[in-house]
């Protein structure tokens, strides 16, 4: 009976998703590798790092999924110019009330974009990260906890250099997933083109069609059931491994930590639920591989100056570890 139970929450959030990812790409073309390490994240309570040229549709992707979840939308652009207050808010006098109020920041909010985070200073990088690792921040000596659910998705365009701030190695490891957008290719571009001559990219007329599928309490649910999903002792082994094999591949002077190792552990299982499964198979860690360890591990000197990228050692150390 138990085992039912399970079967029908996953086919529930497998169901959901196939909404969602439909939905999404009524307007958005291609970009279905990001929709679901969206989602992904979303229930396992992670962040995602976006690396990648203006004009991908990362903003209109987010909209569209924070009015289907239902969640509050809050988007932040990277300037030189943004203090960390600007962020998380500040306490300001109040001659009415006689005492100092909370002017809340954009931080508070269940779905926060930031964009080029790369052009925020290193102040006011750490302390969005803080509060994307602590879900609080304090405030001349106050705590206040951020919203539940709360996620965070940052973009950087790694192309540019002027007056941008690149996150540093720890940084980096505190998002669960990254992925890196490019250009469309010549069908996916021709596509763009039909769907504008036919008015279907206009946000204004699609936002207003959009009516959310499911409500934060939901994604609640969803992360709850998401623990149930059995996870066998030889796929945490294959994921102990792959894990393992940044730290002795010879092109990597720097090997992913610990926390890769459970963002492998966390998204297969989310994976495995949006493939209607109970159980996680060594396939679900292979796929989540490049996006769990492409910021986490740093290339030798060596490696670069030959043209090296860390796509290439991940996909070399996940067709050479083999499940035991």
């Amino acid at each position: 009976m138990s085992d039912e139970n399970l079967r029908e929450r996953i086919g529930t959030i497998a169901r959901t998703y196939e909404d969602i990812r439909q939905i999404t790409q009524q307007v958005v073309v291609g970009n279905a590798t990001l929709i679901e390490e969206i989602f992904i994240s979303m229930i396992s309570g992670g962040h995602l790092l976006i690396e990648g040229v203006p004009g991908t549709a990362k903003t209109t992707i987010c909209k569209i999924v924070a009015r289907l979840i239902d969640y509050e939308f809050r988007r932040v652009q990277g300037a030189v110019d943004i203090q960390p207050a600007d962020i998380i808010g500040v306490r300001v006098y109040d001659r009415n009330r006689s005492e100092f109020v909370l002017q809340r920041g954009p931080i508070f909010t269940n779905f926060l974009m930031v964009d080029e985070m790369n052009r925020l200073t290193p102040k006011t990088q750490s302390a969005l990260l803080e509060a994307m690792s602590e879900r609080q921040v304090t405030i001349d000596g106050t705590t206040y906890l951020l919203p539940d659910p709360y996620f965070v998705i940052a973009t950087q365009n790694p192309h540019e250099a002027e007056g941008t701030f690149p996150l540093i190695e720890a940084q980096r490891d505190r998002f669960m997933f990254s992925t890196v957008l490019t250009h469309l290719d010549p069908k996916d571009e021709l596509e763009v083109l039909r769907r504008e001559c036919s008015g279907e990219l206009d946000w204004g007329v699609y936002r207003d069609r959009i009516t959310p599928i499911l409500g934060p309490a939901e994604i609640k649910t969803m992360a709850a059931t998401i623990r149930e999903i059995r996870v066998d002792e030889t796929v945490l082994g294959y994921m102990r491994d792959l894990v393992l094999a940044t730290r002795a591949h010879s092109d990597i002077r720097l090997g992913a930590s610990s926390r890769a190792s459970i963002a492998l552990f966390r998204g297969s299982t989310v994976r495995a639920a949006l493939n209607g499964r109970t159980y996680v198979i060594p396939d679900d860690a292979r796929a989540l591989a490049l996006p769990v360890l492409r910021h986490r591990i740093l290339l030798t000197r060596e490696a670069l100056i030959t043209g090296v990228t860390p796509e290439a050692v991940v996909s070399e150390i996940v067709e050479s570890v083999g499940v035991s």
